[in-house]
């Protein structure tokens, strides 16, 4: 049956005065396209047409539909969180602990805490165990508006279990209605069998790991932690260069911790570079030429009790095309709310509440290159529908530590 969403107090359909087939930026990030009592009319899992509740009412495929009254409501894309580590087993509570007795990242790294402590659990996990972790992360971030997720690897580091994860991400994909993205990120850091020899895991990552996973399409994207502590620009480039040879899209983490020249990765045309915390004005001024997305991770600074945020207001000002993820992962990012996002980007990174909400939809769409399927209501694009207890779109970003989130639609299925 055909659905027909009502009356919303406020329909962002995120159309903008023109279609962008690239990145919004700039002033163009506040183009919210809102309609006052909007409607959404669904058939097939696509948006047949999005309007004024009288006109869309009217469509010949309106008759003998479920309507959803939107009264009182926000309706507006399902979030697109673009950079997320679900392939985990269990929360790294000692990391936690030591961090709130005075530890840092990579004091806590190199005591055997981080991204290593979550090894043995996905080692040692069966494929099942480790997709159910996957569809219940999945159906926490529905419960808060996302209708697409990224999906890294990057907690097995070894070909076996990088690729257990990759295939239990696409098994947690076939259980849940929503959009997931796989991406490899053996290239995370470098396992505790490799410590002496990191170029040797570089080959291993190159020689094994991405073959595996572009012979079997278990993964649309390959990741690299360029990074102190992780992996060096020279051996990005190797793992970058190596996916794009075997046809996968790539991106990055990077200037996280420190700065890094951004050149080298931009000429793998990745389709993000995420985190950004250290990057150079130079760097922004290349970055604003590309249709590279940077993907901004407020949470984690928050949960690693950092002062400084991603600098959203720079970033954006230069013409630099932003967007907003969680990072869910189990050291340093643990939630599923990207409304939490919202209002960390408003409230820590000077962003608006409209910027804020296009950076979470149609430039997360653009970060993954789903843009023609996702981030915006329009006819033919897929029927991922966000649906907020509010009259007005900013109150998504204004409340926090709860959740307002009335309903999401994944394609055209009520979640």
């Amino acid at each position: 049956m055909n659905i027909l969403l009502t009356h919303a107090a406020q329909l962002l359909t995120l159309r903008g005065d023109r279609g962008w087939p690239e990145p919004r930026r700039g002033a163009q990030l506040r183009e919210l396209g809102i309609i006052e009592d909007g409607a959404v009319l669904i058939a097939g899992g696509k948006v047949v047409a999005a309007g004024k509740t009288d006109e869309v009412a009217r469509q010949e495929l309106a008759t003998n539909v479920e309507e959803i009254d939107c009264s009182h409501n926000v309706v507006l894309p399902g979030f697109v969180d673009s950079h997320t580590h679900p392939a985990f087993t269990a929360p790294r509570l000692i990391d936690f602990e030591k961090r709130i007795a005075g530890a840092t990242y990579e004091e806590i790294a190199a005591a055997g805490g981080g991204i290593r402590a979550s090894l043995g659990g996905v080692r040692e996990s069966s494929q099942d165990e480790l997709a159910s972790h996957i569809v219940g992360a999945l159906n926490e971030m529905a419960d808060h508006g996302t209708a697409t997720a990224e999906a890294k690897t990057g907690y097995g580091l070894n070909l076996e279990a990088e690729i257990k994860s990759l295939v239990a991400i696409r098994q947690a994909a076939e259980q849940w209605p929503g959009t997931v993205v796989p991406t490899l990120l053996g290239a995370h850091v470098v396992p505790p069998e490799y410590r002496e020899n990191p170029d040797e895991y570089v080959r291993v990552v190159c020689e094994t790991m991405i073959p595996a996973a572009a012979e079997h399409s278990l993964a649309d994207f390959v990741d690299v932690f360029c990074e102190r502590g992780a992996f060096t620009m020279e051996q990005a480039r190797q793992i970058l260069g190596c996916a794009v040879e075997h046809g996968l899209g790539v991106r990055a983490h990077v200037c996280q911790l420190a700065p890094a020249a951004l050149e080298p990765l931009l000429a793998f045309n990745p389709a993000s570079l995420d985190h950004m915390d250290f990057v150079s004005d130079e760097d922004i001024a290349i970055l604003a030429k590309t249709d590279t997305v940077a993907t901004l991770l407020p949470a984690a600074n928050y949960f690693l009790g950092l002062a400084s945020f991603p600098p959203a207001r720079k970033l954006i000002d230069a013409g630099v095309a932003v967007a907003l993820a969680t990072d869910y992962n189990p050291g340093t990012a643990p939630t599923a709310s990207m409304p939490f996002v919202l209002s960390l980007a408003c409230t820590h990174m000077q962003m608006s509440p409209a910027e804020a909400i296009t950076a979470a939809t149609y430039n997360g769409a653009c970060a993954l290159r789903l843009q023609d399927r996702k981030g915006s209501l329009e006819p033919g694009k897929d029927a991922d529908i966000a649906i907020f207890d509010a009259d007005d779109y900013r109150e998504l970003a204004y409340w926090f530590g709860v959740n307002r989130c009335r309903g999401t639609l994944l394609r055209g299925i009520r979640h």
